[in-house]
């Protein structure tokens, strides 16, 4: 099947195809007698891991290392558990740095009044927090 068929498919773009294939994150399909490039099952297959471990939220890093446990018919699932694990761990980092994130501008909005004054905390508390971390002070 050609690119556009194989975007199809996998609901990827032509263009992400070309970019997975230019950053070698799955097995390069072979070209046709006039150069077009002849996708397989186990191109979509792996274009459409590659695509569920991206939206998970997995790096392109981390997206080949599944498709080379993916080929290795000696994969073992703890290895994959444990990545899926680890993921889970930093997602869980991330989502609590972004709540406080979300906290502290919930109550500097709070505590900002919103109006034609040129005095804003928001403003104020991000310049005092410099001055607060530098060694001036």
């Amino acid at each position: 099947m050609n690119i556009s068929q194989a975007a199809q498919r996998t609901g990827l773009t032509s263009k992400a195809i070309r970019f997975y294939e230019d950053r070698g994150l799955f097995t390069p399909p072979p070209r046709s007698l006039n150069g077009y490039r002849d996708y397989h099952d186990q191109h979509i297959e792996e274009l459409t891991l590659i695509k569920q471990a991206k939206a998970a939220g997995f790096s392109l890093d981390e997206c080949r290392e599944f498709v080379e446990l993916y080929r290795d018919p000696q994969r073992r699932s703890a290895d994959i558990k444990a990545r899926t694990l680890e993921k889970i761990e930093q997602l869980t980092r991330q989502l609590d740095e972004i709540t406080q994130i979300r906290q502290q501008l919930i109550s500097l909005a709070a505590n900002c009044p919103g109006d034609d004054n040129a005095d804003c905390p928001i403003i104020t508390g991000w310049t005092q927090g410099c001055h607060q971390n530098s060694p001036e002070s």
